[in-house]
């Protein structure tokens, strides 16, 4: 075994090892790790394992591995997933929600119409789901269409938490199916699929707790590389579905404009949007389930849930309607950042899947980091593009939420300014770089 490869597979031992000492500590039972101790070494050892995987990044990006190199990779990444699978999720409770979703559609309910506690629903009530839905006494179901339609599959397949975490996986190996396209197209190694594979947030945000990012990480890798191949309807359709698992795909979206048609992909997502909509309209506006309810929540119509404007509240009082301008100035950088990209040169070869993957890189990781949610599955999807094109900014964030699991200041600033800190920093040394750099003459040039 070559001095690399032996690298690469003592780092994935190494991942694994510290993976599974993270859910030893875990009290079977408890719906968290088991004790604020135990959630402290437990984050503590996720870091230690974000490490890992960021030396093993390196290795893969700045190495010539042998073929077997790619095997290895898959190899330990479907250990550490079924090292995972049979556990009982403990981080999140969300998963209890999808599984009851799946339920009420099973039994020909619109999963909008009741609140999980209405009597009309008593009769599906059972005590492995029903008492760890979260929100249930306030909170219709928040989760779009295209997550419902898994639901009710899953629901109708097999009504269970191990069930529909094994449906998460599924989409996971679809995209890890598609990354391996891409990478074909792009003309890039396949053990870059590592960036993705062995990503320590996407372990447990899915294999352990079944988020339903999953889905939308599935269909949006459906998407890229349908539009690498120049489907644009195809492309379109499938983006859209990603859009009605959790809204924040719609973010990328200008990056499958650049170079193409624009009708083809739009009329696509919204025959798509129709088609997924219509069985549930029977509720009316109820289709937005708890939504607009949800933002108060998080704090963004005040500010509080918003890490910026949490930062400054720490030196001046913030004003009524922080959060509002806050987020119709972020609306504004987005939507130029967008403009700039969907009006970007036509690109061709390998190069046009390599900036298909940059621009989505960069679009969806300024739209997250711009909402920073506090709840780290949440940014799990940026390792999806930064396989093709890894974004130093993007990786770090693609992993570093794993801190988000616990805050021992209890605020929405200073313990995530430890991700999204070195994350400003890697994007602004990237910014210089690209301006400071000097092209080099052609031959033509210098006669």
């Amino acid at each position: 075994m070559n001095a690399p490869l032996a690298r690469l597979t003592g780092l994935g031992l190494l991942l694994a090892l510290l993976m599974l000492g993270a859910l030893m500590l875990h009290v079977p039972g408890a719906d968290t790790v088991g004790s604020p101790e135990r959630a402290n070494v437990f984050v503590g050892i996720l870091a230690l394992g974000v490490g890992v995987y960021l030396l093993a990044v390196r290795l893969v990006l700045r190495t010539v591995l042998p073929p077997c190199a790619f095997w290895i990779i898959v190899g330990i990444a479907l250990v550490m997933r079924a090292a995972l699978l049979p556990a009982l999720p403990f981080l999140s409770s969300d998963i209890y929600r999808y599984v009851w979703d799946g339920q009420v559609q099973a039994a020909g309910i619109n999963p909008y119409r009741y609140l999980p506690v209405d009597p009309a629903l008593a009769h599906l009530r059972d005590p492995a789901v029903f008492p760890w839905i979260n929100r249930a006494t306030y909170a219709l179901t928040i989760y779009p269409p295209a997550a419902q339609a898994v639901f009710a599959l899953v629901g109708m397949l097999t009504p269970t938490v191990f069930g529909m975490k094994l449906a998460m996986v599924g989409f996971e190996a679809l995209a890890l199916l598609c990354l391996l396209g891409l990478l074909s197209l792009a003309r890039l190694p396949r053990e870059r699929v590592l960036l993705y594979a062995w990503n320590p947030l996407a372990l447990w945000s899915f294999a352990c707790d079944g988020h339903v990012d999953a889905i939308a990480i599935g269909l949006l890798a459906v998407a890229l590389l349908c539009r690498a191949r120049a489907r644009e309807g195809l492309a379109g359709a499938m983006l859209a579905a990603a859009v009605l698992v959790k809204f924040l795909p719609v973010a990328a979206a200008p990056a499958f404009l650049r170079g193409g048609r624009f009708w083809r992909p739009v009329l696509a997502g919204l025959a798509v949007i129709a088609l997924l909509y219509a069985p549930y309209l029977s509720v009316g506006s109820g289709v937005l389930g708890f939504l607009s309810a949800y933002g108060d929540e998080e704090g963004y119509r005040s500010g509080r849930g918003v890490w910026l404007l949490a930062g400054l509240s720490h030196l001046v009082p913030l004003p009524d309607g922080a959060g509002r301008i806050y987020l119709i100035g972020a609306a504004i950088l987005l939507g130029a950042l967008a403009f700039r990209i969907a009006r970007g040169p036509a690109l061709r070869g390998p190069a046009a899947t390599i900036a298909l993957c940059r621009d989505t890189a960069i679009l969806i990781a300024c739209t997250t980091a711009a909402a920073n949610p506090h709840y780290a599955w949440y940014y799990a999807w940026l390792a999806l593009p930064a396989v093709v094109a890894p974004i130093p900014a993007v990786v770090w964030l693609s992993a570093a939420p794993v801190l988000f699991y616990v805050d021992p200041f209890d605020e929405r600033f200073f313990w995530p300014g430890l991700v999204f800190g070195p994350a400003i920093a890697l994007a602004l040394r990237d910014l210089l770089r690209a301006r400071t750099v000097t092209p080099i003459p052609s031959p033509e040039g210098q006669r």
